[in-house]
C-alpha cells in the first residue's frame, strides 16, 4: 500500500547477495570430530537467498522456517537475522520479529538499516515512539535515506507532531522527486488540521507526480465535492475507486492514515448514490484474464 515501504527492500538493500565467501577452516588434530563451519556458512546463506526469493513471491510463511535455520546455522550473521526479523514483521509476529532484529543489531550496532526495520516494527505495534526513536538513530548515520525520513514522518504524524511530520515529508520528497506519497500525506495533515485550500493543492500536485495514484485523487474527489464542486468530485472518486476499490472501506483509510475529519467526508461521499452505484458496478465487474509470463 501506498503508506508503507515494503520491508523486503531493506532487507535486499543490506547486500545479502555480496556476503563474503566464508573462509574455509584449518585442519583439526586426526581423531578429531570435524565440524565444517564454513559448509554450515555457506548452506545458511542459500537457506537466505530461499527465503528472499520466496519473500519476493509473498510466499512468507514458507520464507519464514528457511530465515530461522539460517540464523541457526549461522548466528553470529546479522543479516540473516535481520532477514528473519523482516519475515516475521510480514506475517504480523511482531515480538518475535522485535526479538530477531535486537539479535541482528547486538552483531552490527551501527548498520542503519537495521535501525529502520526496527523503527518500522515498532511502528506496526503502534508504539510511535519507539518507532521514532530507532528511525531517528538510523539516519544519524544515513540521514539521506528518503523511505526511512517518510517512515518517520508517519511516526511523528501518528504523535500528532504535524510540523515535525511534514518536515520529514519534504525532505524525503526532495531526495526521490517521486515520491508522492510524502506530498499526499501532507495532504492528510492539512485537511486534519482545517486547511482545505493547502490540502487539495498537495494532492494535485501528487496526482501530478502520478495520475495512477487512487488515494490522493480519491482525496482529492473528497475534498472538492465537500468544498460543493460535486460533479467534478464524483466523477473523479469514481475513477479513484476504478483504479483501486480498497479505499472503499474505513479500515483500509485508518491503515492508509487518513483521518477522522477525512474519513468522516468520505463516508459521506461514499454514501451518495452516483458513487454507491459505481462500487456497485466495479465489485460486479470480473478481474481481467491473466496473461502468459512472457518468455524474454
Amino acid at each position: 500500500m501506498p503508506n508503507r515501504i515494503p520491508l523486503i527492500s531493506l532487507v535486499i538493500a543490506l547486500g545479502l547477495w555480496t556476503m563474503p565467501e566464508p573462509v574455509a577452516c584449518q585442519a583439526l588434530l586426526p581423531y578429531t570430530l570435524q565440524i565444517d563451519s564454513a559448509q554450515f556458512e555457506q548452506t545458511a546463506l542459500s537457506l537466505a537467498e530461499e527465503a528472499v526469493q520466496l519473500a519476493r513471491l509473498q510466499q512468507y510463511q514458507l520464507a519464514v522456517p528457511r530465515a530461522a535455520l539460517a540464523t541457526q546455522l549461522a548466528p553470529k550473521n546479522a543479516q540473516t537475522w535481520t532477514l528473519l526479523g523482516s519475515l516475521y514483521l510480514q506475517v504480523e509476529q511482531f515480538d518475535k520479529g522485535i526479538e530477531a532484529l535486537g539479535q541482528a543489531q547486538s552483531l552490527a550496532p551501527e548498520n542503519a538499516s537495521i535501525k529502520f526495520v526496527l523503527g518500522e516494527a515498532y511502528f506496526r505495534k503502534a508504539n510511535y515512539e519507539k518507532a521514532a526513536e530507532y528511525l531517528q538513530a538510523g539516519l544519524k548515520i544515513k540521514p539521506d535515506t528518503p523511505g526511512a525520513l517518510f517512515d518517520l514522518g508517519n511516526a511523528f504524524y501518528k504523535l500528532k507532531q504535524f510540523d515535525r511530520a511534514i518536515a520529514q515529508y519534504e525532505k524525503a520528497f526532495s531526495l526521490e522527486k517521486n515520491l508522492w506519497p510524502a506530498i499526499n500525506n501532507i495532504g492528510l495533515i492539512k485537511y486534519e488540521t482545517g486547511d482545505i485550500n493547502s490540502a487539495i493543492s498537495r494532492w494535485e500536485q501528487a496526482i501530478a507526480i502520478d495520475n495512477k495514484a487512487a488515494e490522493p485523487m480519491l482525496a482529492l474527489a473528497v475534498a472538492l465535492y465537500t468544498k460543493g464542486d460535486r460533479e467534478k468530485g464524483l466523477a473523479m472518486g469514481e475513477a479513484a475507486l476504478k483504479l483501486d476499490k480498497r479505499y472503499a472501506a474505513v479500515d483500509f483509510l485508518k491503515e492508509n492514515l487518513w483521518g477522522d475529519r477525512l474519513i468522516a467526508a468520505t463516508q459521506s461521499f461514499l454514501a451518495t448514490p452516483q458513487i454507491k452505484a459505481a462500487l456497485t458496478k466495479i465489485q460486479e465487474t470480473p478481474p481481467p484474464p491473466q496473461t502468459a509470463p512472457s518468455s524474454n
